[in-house]
């Protein structure tokens, strides 16, 4: 913290109150308001919190303005480069790469914990088969409490860092057993000679009918994905992790609470809804239609995919995302009207000035969604692969949580609006 700090006078008083100025390793400087109802009888009013800091965080930066992402100080153009998911979640975890013997050790230690225990084959056979996946998911990630209640001493590091592990390990497995309830196919367990998505891939495609192996393509652009996706500081889901965390909540509700968070369309459904914006264009012939409908500000038309709420000028991730979607595209050979759709509304997204002034470029969700499509993933799965991905960022952030000395239990506050103070009648007298 710096010894510098802002002055904020009253209107209606003769009152001022100084409030220290925080600095952290990069990022804009922060007003520190934790004194400020004390001493002034004030709060402050912060409609989503975009302006507000909640936390102190050593774990991702971002700087929407340049179109920076860095986990842990390390590009997000050079992880996806040159890691892959896991030595990226040790990263995340530990706040360091990991040497050749830590990333072995800690590969073989997710590896021993993919199994999941074997009553909730019965706690999911109990879901109807058209369920939503995320529903599914929200309920069994919470029962994990119930299963493995014996390693959960919050005050003992070991613990926590063994449930984070157990979530890490576990959420490839149980997404699969979602998916395989919806297509009514026997559930399959985890192979360990395989790596991390190749394993979520078998899982979720083999039949005991006959052998499978998973395309390498798919393998290799789904470990991409979920590197781009495994944090992104205090997004919605973040937050929400983090707030439950703070009453003390096992990391398990945490995370279930993660998840429902996560399922909103506005935050990691926005992959699911730019196909259902593709279902609508419906054909190539009606793009100019619709990106017309999109420029009038009077229609109720959004394009889906495009701008982010932070990146003011690109996404990152989206730049690195996009080569890999085209690649995919073109070394699975796939076919498809929808995605043919998709690459138009890119090309003249690209081009078009009212988005390019805007900068209205495709987001990482709009590809994100092209690839899942691509390789086969039922549109309803797409933000149970967004679960996966994230639970590093939200078992990372949790156990930061855990380790900082000035944490404390969340408690926005309120403008209220509500009537003023009145007096209760009877029936006769309203």
């Amino acid at each position: 913290m710096s010894n510098k700090h802002v002055t904020l006078n009253f209107p209606d008083s003769n009152q001022s109150v100084e409030l220290p100025i925080i600095t952290g390793s990069m990022g804009p400087p922060t007003f520190d308001l934790k004194t400020l109802h004390k001493n002034s009888g004030y709060f402050t009013y912060d409609s989503g919190f975009a302006a507000t800091a909640a936390c102190r965080s050593a774990i991702t930066f971002i700087d929407g303005g340049k179109g920076v992402l860095l986990y842990r100080g390390y590009p997000i153009e050079q992880l996806a480069q040159n890691s892959n998911f896991v030595e990226t979640s040790y990263l995340l975890l530990n706040g360091e790469l990991p040497t050749k013997d830590q990333y072995d050790s800690f590969d073989t230690e997710i590896r021993y914990h993919t199994m999941v225990h074997e009553k909730m084959k019965m706690l999911m056979s109990g879901f109807q088969y058209d369920a939503h996946p995320m529903a599914m998911m929200v309920g069994v990630v919470g029962s994990f409490a119930a299963f493995y209640h014996d390693w959960m001493d919050m005050s003992d590091p070991e613990h926590r860092r063994l449930a984070a592990v157990r979530l890490i390990a576990k959420m490839p497995t149980i997404a699969a057993s979602v998916y395989k309830n919806s297509v009514g196919q026997p559930f399959v367990y985890p192979r360990n000679d395989l790596n991390f998505t190749e394993r979520l891939l078998h899982m979720m495609y083999a039949v005991p009918s006959e052998p499978y192996e998973p395309n390498p393509v798919a393998a290799k652009a789904l470990d991409l994905l979920f590197m781009l996706h495994a944090d992104h500081e205090q997004n919605a889901s973040t937050s929400t992790v983090r707030l439950v965390g703070s009453t003390g909540a096992n990391p398990f509700a945490c995370v279930s609470a993660g998840i429902a968070s996560l399922w909103g369309p506005a935050h990691g459904g926005a992959n699911e809804a730019v196909l259902n914006m593709l279902d609508e264009i419906g054909d190539v012939s009606n793009c100019d239609k619709y990106v017309a409908k999109a420029k009038d500000k009077s229609d109720k038309f959004r394009l889906m995919g495009f701008g982010h709420r932070v990146y003011k000028n690109f996404d990152p991730r989206a730049t690195i995302i996009r080569k890999a979607c085209h690649e995919v595209l073109n070394e699975l050979g796939v076919n498809d009207p929808q995605l043919e759709l998709a690459m138009k509304l890119e090309e003249i997204a690209l081009k078009d000035p009212y988005f390019v002034e805007k900068k209205l470029y495709p987001n990482v969700d709009f590809y994100s969604g092209i690839i899942y499509k691509a390789l086969g993933i039922p549109k309803q799965m797409f933000t149970v692969m967004f679960a996966i991905a994230r639970t590093v960022g939200w078992v990372s952030q949790w156990l930061e949580q855990y380790e900082t000395a000035d944490t404390r239990i969340g408690r926005p506050r309120q403008v209220y609006t509500g009537p003023t103070t009145r007096d209760y009648k009877d029936f006769s007298d309203r």
